[in-house]
């Protein structure tokens, strides 16, 4: 009797799937899959086109402007860039034969993303903290207010901060391009508030018991356990401060203050007598470009999970 029902068991059981008998992709998961390759597609493709034209001559460019490989494969965009090219050499290949301080534009750029970065994390994080843990009159009232300010388009304060940058003698000065920027920003404060409000208070008061004051909870406790959200609006501030092109536009006038995007503009303005400079000019952008899609690309996954883990949708 036993053995019969060992018997029934093991036939009534499903047989199981080989390694060949895979199940079929839906007509769905197809229709994903191939969505998701042509949004990778356009995505790319201007990328790849920066790089093909960077590639090209500009005397053989405009012969097959269609081609989707380099026409007339040179390095002489790069060299121009880079400052490897003598005057004749440039003017023979379609340059403007102009200099380009590559260098001295790449330090501005720096100086003024790291100066932008550090101040607005730091001062962000500060009023980000008071505003969520700090008990004071009209607290919520002032940061209804103060996020009201995400809905004011920045072309807006361009001119009351250039006349307050002029009046502070601060024009043509790299200081200059990053104090608007340098203290906070609504979005900045919004975000870490967002993930201060998710700690536990708990943590805090037995901190506070314990003898410590508020700052020192803020340093020793609160910046510690934030270090993700920080770490990630650190690079994107770094990232919106590398790509401005506007305000450093109005500010700076000479090479001592000039940065990178500026520089790429007055390149593009020298033009050869035989046209544009469209080699030497993707070339630029491509290295002017290439440190941030590095960075962005190593920190991408931590954008996203802090993104979603602050609330933000």
């Amino acid at each position: 009797m036993t053995t019969t029902l060992t018997r029934s068991v093991t036939t009534s059981r499903p047989p199981r799937m080989g390694a060949g008998h895979r199940r079929r992709p839906s007509l769905g998961r197809v229709l994903a899959w191939v969505a998701m390759i042509l949004v990778i597609v356009v995505t790319l493709f201007p990328f790849y086109w920066i790089l093909r034209t960077a590639l090209s001559s500009n005397t053989a460019i405009n012969s097959d402007p269609t081609s989707l490989l380099p026409v007339g494969f040179s390095l002489g965009g790069f060299e121009r860039v880079f400052g490897l090219q003598s005057t004749e050499e440039a003017l023979a290949q379609g340059g403007s034969g102009a200099a380009l301080n590559f260098w001295r534009y790449l330090l501005n750029s720096i100086l003024v993303s790291t100066l932008v970065t550090v101040g607005q994390v730091f001062f962000s994080a500060a009023a980000a903290y008071a505003f969520a843990r700090l008990r004071w009159p009209g607290r919520d009232k002032v940061f209804g207010v103060f996020l009201a300010g995400l809905m004011v388009p920045a072309i807006f304060t361009l001119l009351p901060n250039f006349t307050l940058i002029k009046q502070l003698g601060l024009v043509d000065n790299l200081l200059g391009i990053a104090l608007p920027t340098m203290f906070m920003t609504p979005f900045a404060v919004f975000f870490l508030r967002q993930f201060f409000l998710g700690i536990s208070k708990e943590v805090e008061e037995a901190a506070l018991i314990d003898g410590a004051g508020k700052v020192r909870v803020f340093f020793r406790l609160v910046i510690p356990m934030a270090a993700a959200p920080i770490a990630t609006l650190a690079v994107l501030t770094y990232i919106t401060s590398w790509n401005d092109y506007f305000w450093p536009l109005m500010v700076s006038y000479t090479d001592s203050s000039r940065v990178l995007t500026v520089a790429l503009g007055v390149f593009k303005s020298q033009t050869p007598q035989s046209g544009t400079d469209w080699a030497g000019l993707m070339a630029a952008t491509l290295v002017a470009a290439l440190p941030m899609i590095l960075l962005f690309g190593v920190f991408a996954k931590r954008i996203v999970n802090s993104i979603g883990f602050s609330g933000i949708k």
